[in-house]
């Protein structure tokens, strides 16, 4: 847990949190102010302190305390920025900022395969891979990439799918102890802290039969310099494949704080970064509260 510096503001932010899983928002809100008189600027306080309030309908006060929490921790690390977009009081950033990434998933790395692949029921790479296989046998070539880069690898599940078709694989993800996690399944020739669209710029140009993501854009809004990018690493004929959760059209910022993209708005970004679709499939590659989130399946094909 974040530390306020004070002993008795951590303890009461501790039951503060309790308090709102169990339910008693207007405790948990009487809990916050309380930590907030001894660390008035705490950025984690804050930002509890307006779910709180969302959680009881005060939109007024959610906002404001959002706003104070974003002001506290500018980079964005709590996610205020974020939910203040989410609630209509603030644009949506092009993407989530990265600090805020990397300190969900450093925090999450111990229980990610556990929780995405029992609890959320993950499917991602097995539906990128049926689709990449298919891809291939469509276009009359063998299932196989000669070097391929995992963007967001986590812990090296996607890796894992294509390990027999695959056999120099690079991994970039914004999180340190994702990339340690990866490292420890030996399937990768390479493995990078970066951000995606950064780390692609460092690729030689059509040095890669396949470029993948798995559950990554739901992190990024504007997808236009990731597909730029994809597209110059790419070989000829070389295929971007990914999956992201369904928009109605364009982008959007969800109440979930995720990204969700329209197919007509990958169709475009595809035109414009000389992309030929292959693949466009509706599909669901997790669950939330035990529904199945609408989802798109991608592969494009480099032109």
């Amino acid at each position: 847990m974040h530390s306020s510096g004070d002993l008795l503001a951590d303890r009461r932010y501790a039951w503060a949190l309790g308090a709102a899983a169990d339910g008693d928002h207007a405790g948990a809100c009487d809990l916050l102010q309380q930590v907030l008189e001894r660390a008035p600027s705490w950025a984690p306080a804050l930002v509890a302190l307006g779910d709180a309030h969302a959680a009881l309908g005060a939109r007024g006060a959610a906002i404001t305390a959002w706003e104070q929490a974003a002001q506290a921790d500018p980079g964005g690390v709590h996610g205020a920025q974020l939910k203040l977009a989410a609630f209509g009081a603030a644009p949506a950033p092009a993407s989530a900022p990265g600090e805020y990434v990397r300190a969900l998933f450093d925090e999450y790395a111990d229980r990610f395969d556990s929780h995405l692949v029992v609890a959320l029921s993950y499917r991602g790479p097995q539906l990128l891979r049926d689709a990449l296989e298919r891809a291939r046998a469509s276009r009359m070539q063998p299932f196989a990439f000669a070097r391929m880069i995992d963007l967001g690898c986590g812990t090296g599940l996607m890796a894992a799918a294509l390990k027999d078709v695959a056999p120099h694989i690079v991994g970039i993800d914004l999180s340190a102890r994702m990339v340690e996690a990866a490292a420890r399944t030996g399937l990768y020739e390479a493995l990078h802290v970066a951000d995606v669209e950064q780390a692609l710029r460092q690729e030689p140009a059509a040095s890669v039969d396949l470029v993948i993501a798995a559950d990554v854009f739901v992190y990024i809004g504007d997808l236009a310099p990731v597909f730029a990018q994809a597209a110059l690493a790419l070989s000829d004929g070389g295929l971007f494949a990914f999956t992201v959760q369904k928009a109605d059209t364009h982008w959007s910022l969800g109440p979930d704080l995720r990204y969700a993209h329209g197919a007509d708005y990958v169709r475009t970004l595809a035109a414009e970064s000389g992309f030929e679709i292959v693949a466009l499939e509706e599909a669901s590659n997790r669950k939330d509260s035990g529904i199945d989130v609408p989802g798109l399946v991608c592969i494009l094909a480099r032109a």
